[in-house]
């Protein structure tokens, strides 16, 4: 039994199982707290998991790479989670037909401002060309954030983390910053949230309103495509001036 031991601790560093079962309940646990205190911002469980996996994670020694690949099953269930959202997406179709115009315009203007503004600082600070395309697609969602970034040539570890704070920073500030410019309208509200703070704002918001959740939804998708197309474009206009 005890010369066992040794082997079943070395196929649980190994296997995959150990960081889903971690992931899971850090998740479980710290939602059961966000709602015990009433829906603080500050307690939203996207903050208070990472935190508790990374400390787990620096108390173990374990490196980033081993853990997403531990966890490559929940990253492959983003894209069909992502896809879902167009149920409540569809139900918006008459008002998105109407938006069409300031949708698309505050699209391009949200996205290219998030990404030269993310370079624009990165390199300000002395920060390499692989910071720097690390960073750029970080208002997009994870599935499409962090190929571009490999392609650009960052690091998808930095990208990841980079992502995750956008998100969490977002879903965060963003309530309070709307309630201060007095925007009421849920489509207006949803889309800002969607552009800026991708899957963890979206989240947030299908909680929150059904509309403000629809419209999140198709920010975050149209910001996906548009930062996969505009992060090359941003970087070839920066190196060109």
């Amino acid at each position: 039994m005890m010369d066992a031991l040794p082997a079943l601790a070395a196929w649980l560093v190994a296997s995959p199982l150990p960081w889903l079962v971690l992931t899971m309940l850090a998740y479980v646990l710290t939602l059961a707290l966000y709602r015990r205190s009433g829906a603080h911002p500050l307690l939203i469980p996207p903050l208070t998991a990472t935190a508790l996996v990374v400390a787990v994670l620096l108390l173990t020694g374990t490196p980033y790479a081993t853990y997403r690949e531990g966890v490559g099953l929940l990253s492959f269930l983003i894209g069909p989670a992502t896809v879902a959202l167009a149920v409540p997406l569809f139900a918006q179709r008459g008002r998105i037909r109407q938006l069409w115009r300031p949708l698309s315009v505050a699209l391009l203007v949200g996205c290219t401002v998030a990404i030269v503004s993310a370079l624009l600082l990165a390199w300000a600070l002395g920060g390499t060309r692989e910071t720097l395309m690390s960073l750029a697609p970080k208002s997009a969602t994870m599935p499409i954030a962090l190929p571009v970034a490999e392609r650009m040539g960052g690091l998808p570890s930095l990208a990841a983390v980079a992502v995750a704070v956008t998100g969490i920073a977002g879903a965060v500030l963003a309530a309070p910053l709307l309630r201060l410019l007095r925007v009421q309208d849920p489509a207006v509200r949803g889309f800002a949230i969607g552009l800026t703070a991708h899957a963890i704002g979206t989240a947030r918001e299908l909680q929150v309103h059904p509309t403000a959740g629809a419209f999140a939804a198709l920010a975050m998708g149209l910001n996906g495509v548009a930062t996969a197309v505009l992060v090359p474009l941003c970087v070839a206009a920066m190196r060109w001036l």
